[in-house]
């Protein structure tokens, strides 16, 4: 006698998939046409997004430069604690040989990839493995005339030391914005001293193109600990005043609106010069996290801001030997960099200290170390697969 069969409804088919790992779902491809090109649907890809943001389903990588090639890489670690955060794999991205990229985002698991020293950029998905190389710019260089020389200088040199990624609901855009500094000199004198003119560029993933916008006139001063994109807003902190009378500021930028905005770091957050303020993103808020500048035993603050209003949600007394925080993974959890450039973690629930089993000591600048935190995601780039021309990953032998 035949059993009888039994069909699960398509959408409860599609739910259940919807839990997966982006490395199942990219296997199962394969199975039937239609769940490939369902899994494709902006409809699922979001489910399956706000799935892992609901489970908290946090991967880490952490930066790195290796200290007898002098490139840098990625080791991507395990994301349990009871496997203590081992290194899984270390990536490489030879598109970047011999630069030194800054990586922002993440925003909705992918990141951009910029060279701060060359039109250099990239985004990417490292859970799908999809990878978009963005156009140079042709925005115009504008020309600079020195008064006190009475003369036209020479572009020098051109740096991209700030920048955010982030997304524009609105449009239903991927956006990336980047401050650019010009040096220009007298090509005549042997020893000219240099003057500066600022740009802002803005790339749209949907046009593949850059435009310039209007620059503020407050500049970014200090980088961000890991992303610094909050639903729709991308944040920086900037400093006013002079030598002992510094007051800390936060530049904004709304991705939907393109306009940048001044917010004030409460005085009672800390103040310069005796603190470092070190902003960061701290689930899915805006936050800040607190430290002196004169320190023996370390102690953090972290503040959170929530419409304007700026809580503080927990202290971190005494910790012998730190030297900087990287960032946070699952459930609080604050990675370190200690004295002697080694990583370490503080459990959040258990107020304990541990070095992590991470061999940073053949690394190259071990002081540069730093955290990024993204989920997974089947968001797509209209990019290519990984090659090794760009992305080479390595299975985690001593690392």
């Amino acid at each position: 006698m035949q059993r009888p069969r039994f069909e699960l409804p398509e959408a409860l088919v599609m739910g259940i998939l919807s839990k997966l790992p982006v490395k199942s779902l990219t296997r199962f491809n394969c199975v039937c046409k239609y769940w490939c090109s369902s899994f494709q649907t902006p409809h699922f890809i979001s489910n399956n997004y706000h799935n892992n943001l609901e489970n908290n389903n946090l991967n880490l990588l952490l930066s790195r430069c290796d200290g007898n090639t002098f490139q840098l890489y990625y080791s991507q670690l395990s994301n349990e604690k009871d496997q203590n955060y081992i290194v899984k794999q270390n990536i490489h991205l030879p598109f970047f040989k011999n630069d030194l990229p800054s990586v922002y985002g993440a925003c909705h698991g992918l990141l951009c990839l910029l060279d701060p020293s060359k039109d250099k950029a990239a985004i990417w998905n490292p859970s799908t493995r999809e990878f978009k190389i963005l156009p140079p710019s042709s925005i115009q260089r504008p020309p600079y005339f020195s008064p006190f020389e009475e003369t036209y200088l020479t572009l020098d040199d051109i740096s991209f030391d700030d920048a955010a990624f982030g997304f524009d609901s609105k449009t239903d855009d991927y956006k990336v914005i980047r401050f650019v500094t010009l040096t220009f000199v007298n090509s005549e004198e042997e020893y000219s001293h240099p003057h500066f003119m600022y740009q802002v560029e803005l790339y749209s993933l949907r046009s593949n193109s850059w435009k310039e916008i209007p620059s503020p006139d407050d500049k970014p001063t200090e980088t961000n600990l890991g992303n610094n994109y909050v639903d729709g807003i991308c944040y920086w902190k900037t400093e006013t005043g002079a030598y002992l009378d510094f007051r800390g500021l936060i530049l904004s930028f709304d991705m939907g609106k393109e306009k940048f905005s001044i917010l004030p770091i409460p005085e009672f957050v800390g103040s310069f010069p005796e603190y470092y303020v070190d902003l960061l993103v701290f689930n899915g808020s805006l936050g800040a996290i607190v430290y002196p500048t004169e320190r023996i035993d370390t102690s953090f603050d972290l503040w959170v801001t929530s419409e304007g209003v700026w809580t503080k949600q927990f202290n971190i007394k005494s910790i012998s030997g730190v030297v900087h925080p990287l960032g946070f993974g699952k459930n609080g959890d604050l990675f370190l960099r200690d004295t002697n450039d080694e990583v370490l973690l503080f459990d959040a629930s258990t107020q304990e200290l541990k070095e992590l089993e991470i061999n940073t000591y053949l690394d190259h600048f071990r002081f540069d170390i730093s955290l990024h935190v993204y989920l997974e995601s089947l968001v797509r780039i209209n990019g290519i697969k990984e090659i090794e021309k760009h992305v080479i990953r390595q299975p985690a032998r001593d690392a």
